[in-house]
């Protein structure tokens, strides 16, 4: 695992959401329904989360975890942050439906990636 990348990913992720939850809370109340407001800070809160189960990853000792499986829990977490997250925002803003089909293939991400994470601490003796 390259946790110099990682950490700039990591980093990306977690100033984005941020960014984006000020833009949503001071830009965007006057704009959006309560619906597509509710949808959008969605998004921010599950951003935050796995921004910092992302962190928690790269942070834990390699002797702690099967590397192979904390990657794939990595890129599930990155997945999910993509197609969740981005769609979850897309379909806030633009109020265009057919996004909502991507929505669940980010959260089916994330919870492969919970899955992974469970599979690399179970370590074989």
């Amino acid at each position: 695992m390259n946790k110099n990348l990682w950490i700039k990913i990591i980093a990306v992720s977690g100033c984005l959401s941020v960014v984006l939850g000020a833009f949503s809370a001071h830009g965007l109340e006057a704009v959006l329904s309560d619906k597509r407001m509710e949808n959008f800070q969605t998004a921010v809160q599950y951003q935050v989360f796995h921004s910092l189960a992302l962190l928690g990853i790269v942070c834990i000792e390699d002797r702690f975890l099967r590397l192979g499986y904390a990657v794939y829990s990595a890129r599930f977490f990155l997945l999910g942050i993509i197609f969740f997250c981005g769609s979850l925002y897309l379909l806030a803003i633009t109020d265009i439906s057919a996004l909502g089909m991507v929505t669940p293939i980010g959260g089916s991400a994330f919870i492969i990636g919970w899955i992974m994470l469970f599979l690399a601490a179970t370590r074989s003796k």
